[in-house]
């Protein structure tokens, strides 16, 4: 007995199953919906293995923004134009930045 159906209840919903659906389709229909289950799993086991708690504390400290994103505030907050420059090049003109300003305030 399967959650309170007997042998008699079991028996009209596959007969019921077989006439609306046809023979042919209900291993289709089986098919997708294992490949579905699959998908779930998949899908769960990689929100619960997400990276280390050292990535996760990282990202929350930053707000969630990406380095990149915080390297363009960087430029901002020096007064640099940041568009289109390549990233290499734009960290390097942020540090010498910051580090001529870091100089200005101790003198």
């Amino acid at each position: 007995m399967v959650g309170g159906l007997g042998p008699l209840e079991l028996s009209i919903l596959l007969l019921l199953f077989f006439v609306l659906f046809g023979a042919q389709r209900l291993p289709e229909l089986a098919n997708a919906l294992g490949r579905s289950k699959g998908e779930f799993h998949k899908g769960l086991n990689e929100v619960s293995s997400m990276g280390d708690a050292a990535r996760t504390v990282a990202d929350l400290e930053a707000g969630g923004r990406t380095p990149d994103q915080v390297l363009m505030d960087r430029a901002k907050a020096v007064g640099l134009d940041a568009a289109g420059m390549p990233i290499e090049e734009l960290e390097k003109k942020v540090e010498a930045l910051e580090a001529l300003q870091s100089t200005d305030e101790n003198e």
